[in-house]
């Protein structure tokens, strides 16, 4: 722990090794103060992750998308594949061996879209999709799709506000930032770490 401070972050481009893992970009970084790491103690997989990888999967491992210009905080918990073998609908929820195949319920995979920060302790349940650009408040339990440039807090999470008015967040999401070339990006960056969409739009334009 001796080496271990909050200034320290992981560039998950260069630490996830895991194949069902998906990273887009190369600026994505998790925030990984004392605990073991990203893929060791955020990304929870029953099945898939470096214990299982070697077995037949029982049924079709989730995938995790992760955007470009993701943050995510310290102690943060992505809950994956093989977790949902609880049948709310039985009258048992224990996850009988001779059973499990049919107590399995995917959720479907799970994305962090470009630009999002999930905040610290935040737990990010199976199958949700995060909008690019918006905040997961620490603490929070993600339990559905968080759209675009969209604060949401609390267990189970709920919208707080929208980071700007409906038409900007439009606007910005048909600017497409996040696909940009990294030279065009890096040209822009002053009008991206502001909130005049007019001229981010304009030297778009200009740029094209």
């Amino acid at each position: 722990m001796g080496n271990k401070h909050w200034t320290k972050m992981e560039m998950l481009h260069e630490t996830v090794k895991n194949k069902n893992i998906i990273i887009k970009g190369s600026h994505s970084y998790y925030s990984d103060a004392y605990d073991n790491g990203f893929e060791r103690s955020v990304v929870r997989y029953l099945h898939g992750d470096e214990q299982t990888c070697h077995r037949e999967p029982r049924w079709e491992i989730d995938k995790l998308y992760i955007g470009d210009y993701v943050c995510i905080g310290a102690e943060a918990v992505i809950l994956m594949g093989g977790n949902h073998t609880h049948r709310a609908d039985w009258f048992s929820l224990y996850p009988f061996m001779d059973k499990i195949d049919e107590a399995y319920q995917s959720k479907g995979d799970t994305h962090l879209g470009d630009g999002c920060w999930i905040g610290m302790r935040a737990m990010i349940m199976p199958g949700v999709t995060i909008g690019e650009g918006a905040i997961v408040a620490a603490n929070s339990v993600i339990t559905k799709d968080v759209e675009p440039y969209t604060i949401v807090g609390g267990s189970p999470a709920k919208t707080i506000r929208k980071r700007f008015e409906p038409a900007t967040i439009a606007r910005l999401l048909a600017l497409n930032i996040y696909e940009w070339p990294e030279s065009k990006f890096d040209a822009l960056r002053e009008l991206i770490c502001s909130d005049d969409i007019d001229a981010l739009e304009k030297a778009h334009l200009l740029f094209e």
